[in-house]
C-alpha cells in the first residue's frame, strides 16, 4: 500500500482507490480504442463501478481523461492554502510548485505525459483543458488573495498567477516535447529555468 493510502480511514483509500481505477482505464481506453470511441459505459464496465460512481469521482468524461492535471492541481491549491509562503510572490508560488511535484506518485509522470498526448489529440479534450485552466487559475487568484499574511493589489496579484501559469505552461510544453526525458527531475529544473528566464523575457525589445 502506497503512502499516500496507508494513513486514510479505509472509506477513503477505497473512494481513491476508484478514483485512481476510473482515471488509470480511461488513459489506457482511450489510448488504445480512441477518445470518441470509448463510451462512459465501456469505462464503468472495465472498473466494474457504476456510472452514479463514476459521477461522484469526475463530472464527465473530459475531467477524467485530464486526471493527472487535476491531482497535480489540486494538490497545489491545498498547498498555497495551507502552507507559508515567504519572499517575491512569484518565487514563492514557484517553490510551492516544486514541492508538489517532487510529492506527486512515482506513476505521474508517464499519466501526464499520456494525458498531454492525448488532449493534443482531441479537440474536444484541448477545449476542456484551456476551460480548466482558467478556472484553476482562477482559483489560485482566489487562494493567494485570501491569505490572510498576502496584501497584493489586486490588478498585480492577477498578474503575478498569469505569468505563474504562463511559465509553468512553457515549461511542461517543453517536457512533454522533449517526451518526458530525464523525468521529474528534468521538468523541476526546466521550470527553474524558466521562471529564470522571466525578467529578460519582459524587458525585451520588441
Amino acid at each position: 500500500m502506497s503512502d499516500d493510502l496507508r494513513d486514510l480511514p479505509l472509506r477513503e483509500r477505497k473512494k481513491l482507490r476508484t478514483r485512481r481505477a476510473l482515471a488509470e482505464s480511461a488513459l489506457r481506453l482511450f489510448t488504445e480504442r480512441g477518445y470518441d470511441a470509448t463510451t462512459l459505459d465501456d469505462l464503468c464496465d472495465a472498473v466494474e463501478v457504476s456510472k452514479r460512481t463514476f459521477f461522484r469521482n469526475y463530472p464527465s468524461k473530459e475531467d477524467v481523461a485530464l486526471a493527472a492535471d487535476s491531482d497535480l492541481w489540486s494538490a497545489y491549491l491545498d498547498s498555497v492554502v495551507t502552507q507559508e509562503l515567504n519572499g517575491p510572490l512569484l518565487e514563492a508560488l514557484r517553490v510551492a510548485l516544486d514541492a508538489t511535484l517532487g510529492a506527486m506518485d512515482l506513476d505521474w509522470d508517464r499519466r501526464f505525459l499520456a494525458t498531454r498526448a492525448l488532449s493534443e489529440a482531441v479537440p474536444a479534450l484541448q477545449a476542456h483543458s484551456l476551460g480548466y485552466c482558467q478556472d484553476t487559475t482562477r482559483a489560485l487568484v482566489e487562494a493567494v488573495g485570501n491569505r490572510s499574511d498576502t496584501d497584493i493589489d489586486e490588478v498585480r496579484l492577477r498578474l503575478i498567477v498569469e505569468i505563474f501559469v504562463a511559465a509553468w505552461r512553457t515549461a511542461s510544453l517543453r517536457w512533454t516535447a522533449q517526451g518526458g526525458h530525464g523525468g521529474r527531475d528534468a521538468l523541476t529544473k526546466l521550470v527553474e529555468e524558466t521562471f529564470a528566464e522571466i525578467p529578460a523575457a519582459l524587458a525585451s525589445s520588441a
